[in-house]
């Protein structure tokens, strides 16, 4: 079974450097076969249908369904039609005698393959520093701890931030999407700490044995890593320089808000 942290390296050589298939599986010991795979997918698939469930209450509709879906398209937003609205057209005009959430499904599943979906791979100047703070908010009138997590673009000063309830590596991830998702790219490489949401063990010679969690996002962003030294936060100066400004200067804006 090939580590997710051979698919990131693979996919990065070939993706990002430019490395032939050929190179890569000379370069990783592997058959040329297992990198076209690995350039398929960002982490070892697992278990795949080979076909689709059947739905025998819901298939002699999905006609109907996509119908409306293709005429709401040329509609305002706010005139379109729900999920539940779609159900109730089915039941009511058409018969059906399923449930709603079968429905809803169908629905949501169209509408995401129907979105465009672009992750860019490659942006300069694009070198990215990122980090987790800790603050005080009032939230519905109770004063806790919120962390934040925060991206800086040094070459530009380009910054995100978002707040959680807690540093686990569900925020981290989160974290990562919400700012590619706003910055519109991926860096090139992002600079961290060694945080334990990252690095599972820091080896004798210095390397980083990351974890599961973290090569998983690095091979589906593909986005090179770099670690500050133990101990030394002056590595990753901008963003602990953002965090304190955000800790300084935005703690009133938090009152009263939901995070």
């Amino acid at each position: 079974m090939k580590g997710v942290e051979l698919y990131a390296q693979v996919r990065f050589a070939v993706q990002i450097e430019g490395v032939s298939r050929r190179e890569a599986a000379r370069r990783y010991g592997i058959d040329p076969r297992t990198v076209a795979k690995m350039l398929a997918f960002s982490a070892r698939p697992g278990y795949r249908r080979s076909r689709q469930p059947a739905r025998p209450k819901l298939d002699p509709y999905t006609g109907i369904i996509d119908g409306i879906l293709a005429a709401d398209e040329g509609r305002p937003r706010k005139q379109r039609h729900t999920s539940k609205r779609i159900f109730e057209r089915l039941r009511d005009e058409h018969g059906y005698s399923g449930g709603i959430t079968i429905v809803k499904d169908y629905v949501l599943a169209r509408r995401l393959r129907q979105r465009e979906v672009f992750v860019p791979l490659r942006h300069d100047p694009g070198h990215a520093q990122v980090d987790f703070g800790e603050a005080l908010a009032e939230i519905a009138g109770v004063e806790r701890k919120i962390h934040f997590f925060a991206m800086d673009l040094p070459h530009s000063d380009t910054c995100f931030t978002q707040a959680y309830p807690a540093e686990t590596a569900e925020a981290f991830c989160d974290g990562h999407n919400a700012a590619f998702e706003f910055f519109g790219k991926v860096p090139h490489s992002i600079l961290y700490d060694n945080t334990t949401l990252a690095v599972a063990r820091i080896l004798g010679d210095g390397v980083r044995q990351r974890t599961r969690v973290f090569s998983e996002l690095q091979s589906h962003y593909l986005f090179a890593d770099r670690f500050g030294r133990p101990g030394k936060g002056n590595d990753k100066g901008k963003v602990e320089g953002l965090i304190g400004w955000i800790r300084r200067n935005l703690r009133c804006r938090c009152r009263g808000r939901s995070l």
